[in-house]
């Protein structure tokens, strides 16, 4: 008699726990109604923007085709500009090259502006005229050694073969040219002596501007030790990166307008180009063969090509320096129309 009373109640049990669940997916769809028309305009205006976002797209890259195609149908008077950097070249580093001692003259200072055949330094002569000296008695011995010696052969070969042999006039002879030579190559001693004596004294090879001058009067030169450096004052350029789809608009030789960021002075200048890049991909191997690599991304960025400006009028004010920013306008020449 228990056990159907005891699955009565397990049924009732499970009735209301059905009637509870159905109860809560019924609370569910009525809260799911009433968020619907809450939820609506906003779906519909993520809709509406990403609809919108794509038609951007769209647009963007139809508008960067027309570009593209009209630099190519372009007449090519159009300005060009991009942002530069000024570039100057260091003309060289000087020093001793060929003869050592100690600076006995420092006549320039730091940033002192120099001609070109200015003094520099000047080396201790002293050991370069005593050398010229020997040299210049050298010469002197080595003449009179010649001189006598071409005496002699001359004189044995007007003696006939009763005074002299054959075998002694040749040997007077030959005296007679290793003397000259030897008289030679004392002069050759003597001239190497006055160049060293010469480049005791070391001048601007340029017109430029004195920079980091460490040498100190009584310092020791070593040959071939730099100790001015010397900035050319007539190489200044401006170096700049143009895409390589404006490079077809521009040729060498025309007119630019250089702007220094610190100047409101405009520099004019002229076109000249660099024609090489670095090509990461294509570096050559021992034999000079380039290396190839074989993935190659079909997504290419626009390459810069170096192009300098050479600088023609500097306005007064304007002082350049090496590392300067500028903003260059190139107005490309015309075309000459195709026959």
């Amino acid at each position: 008699m228990l056990r159907p009373f005891s699955s009565v109640r397990q049924a009732r049990s499970l009735g209301r726990t059905y009637a509870t669940k159905l109860a809560v997916v019924g609370d569910i769809k009525r809260s799911l109604a009433a968020l619907l028309p809450l939820l609506a305009p906003r779906l519909a205006g993520r809709r509406d923007a990403y609809a919108a976002l794509c038609q951007n797209a769209r647009r963007e890259q139809q508008a960067r085709r027309a570009r593209l195609a009209a630099a190519a149908d372009a007449d090519f008077d159009t300005p060009v500009t991009t942002p530069l950097v000024a570039a100057g070249e260091i003309a060289r580093a000087i020093g001793p090259q060929e003869v050592s001692g100690r600076i006995v003259e420092l006549p320039v200072a730091d940033d002192q502006f120099v001609h070109k055949g200015d003094l520099l330094m000047v080396i201790d002569p002293t050991n370069y005229k005593i050398a010229v000296s020997l040299a210049e008695a050298a010469v002197q011995q080595a003449q009179a050694n010649a001189q006598n010696a071409e005496r002699e052969a001359k004189r044995r070969l007007e003696l006939t073969d009763l005074a002299v042999t054959v075998e002694r006039q040749q040997t007077f002879a030959s005296s007679a040219v290793v003397a000259q030579a030897q008289y030679q190559q004392a002069v050759a001693s003597l001239d190497q002596a006055r160049i060293n004596l010469r480049r005791t004294e070391i001048r601007s090879p340029v017109n430029g501007y004195v920079t980091n001058l460490l040498a100190q009067l009584g310092d020791y030169a070593n040959v071939g030790q730099n100790e001015i450096s010397l900035v050319d004052a007539d190489s200044f350029w401006v170096d700049g990166y143009f895409e390589e789809t404006n490079l077809g608009s521009i040729r060498v030789g025309d007119p630019a307008s250089i702007k220094l960021m610190g100047y409101r002075q405009i520099v004019r200048g002229h076109v000249g180009i660099a024609r090489v890049i670095n090509v990461a991909k294509a570096q050559p191997n021992g034999q000079g063969l380039a290396q190839v690599h074989p993935i190659f991304i079909w997504v290419r960025l626009t390459q810069r090509i170096p192009v300098r400006v050479h600088i023609d009028h500097v306005p007064p004010g304007v002082i350049l320096a090496a590392g300067m920013t500028a903003t260059v306008q190139i107005d490309p020449r015309p075309r000459p129309s195709a026959q």
